[in-house]
């Protein structure tokens, strides 16, 4: 269960970077700015929770049922964005009211900030909290304009872009909802112990998968027209 719910975490990070992917590099600038101040401020309320706090609220089926409502809406709202910034781009009429959403980053990002900061305290004990927090709130500011630039790299299309940030946003609705909605999976299941190397495998699966349909989505109008030529 535990696994599942970093998995979401992770995804919603994805999904918040591909968004930032829309914007000029000061705007995802001024955003981490704000992310970071936002990690200081909640430093006062992270340095008061403790690991059973956290894994009853995990467990607590009425606070889960809240964070799916959450979830389904902030999906709702991303997925409303990438149909009509894609009507915007080949379509002949301009949305530009429906538009408004592509200033919206998103709020799920600021609570996995926050478990991030007290995962970072209960990982470091020894560690001085405000320097914990100074150094996440750095990092934060240097990592997300450097991954929004290497997905813009990677990925240069925001049609494409657009494509996957719909398909992660239905990801995230999936498990949000598979995970939060009585705090257990409807189908658990068998309990074995935590193995890297399965999960090292996956990683390279999905990346080998993810490129090759990369690669072809970007070569294959070319070669399809070299094919039509002969």
């Amino acid at each position: 269960m535990k696994l599942i719910i970093h998995i979401l975490l992770l995804f919603i990070i994805v999904n918040s970077i591909l968004k930032l992917s829309f914007w000029k590099w000061w705007h995802a600038l001024l955003f981490s700015v704000g992310a970071a101040a936002f990690v200081v401020w909640t430093k006062q309320f992270a340095i008061m929770q403790s690991k059973t706090q956290l894994h009853d609220f995990m467990m607590n089926a009425d606070m889960l049922k809240n964070v799916a409502v959450i979830i389904t809406i902030e999906s709702a709202i991303n997925l409303v964005y990438s149909f009509t910034a894609l009507s915007n781009q080949f379509g002949k009429k301009k949305k530009r009211k429906l538009m408004l959403l592509h200033w919206y980053p998103g709020i799920l990002f600021f609570p996995v900030l926050f478990y991030l900061l007290t995962q970072a305290i209960f990982t470091f004990p020894g560690v001085d909290f405000d320097t914990l927090t100074f150094l996440l709130a750095m990092a934060i500011v240097v990592a997300i304009p450097l991954l929004r630039k290497g997905l813009k790299y990677l990925i240069p299309e925001s049609e494409f872009r657009l494509e996957i940030h719909f398909l992660v946003t239905l990801f995230v609705a999936f498990i949000g909802l598979l995970t939060t909605v009585n705090g257990h999976v409807t189908y658990a299941a068998t309990k074995q112990e935590y193995n890297p190397k399965a999960l090292l495998l996956a990683l390279i699966i999905f990346a080998l998968t993810f490129f090759t349909g990369y690669l072809w989505n970007k070569h294959k109008w070319k070669f399809l027209q070299k094919r039509t030529k002969k």
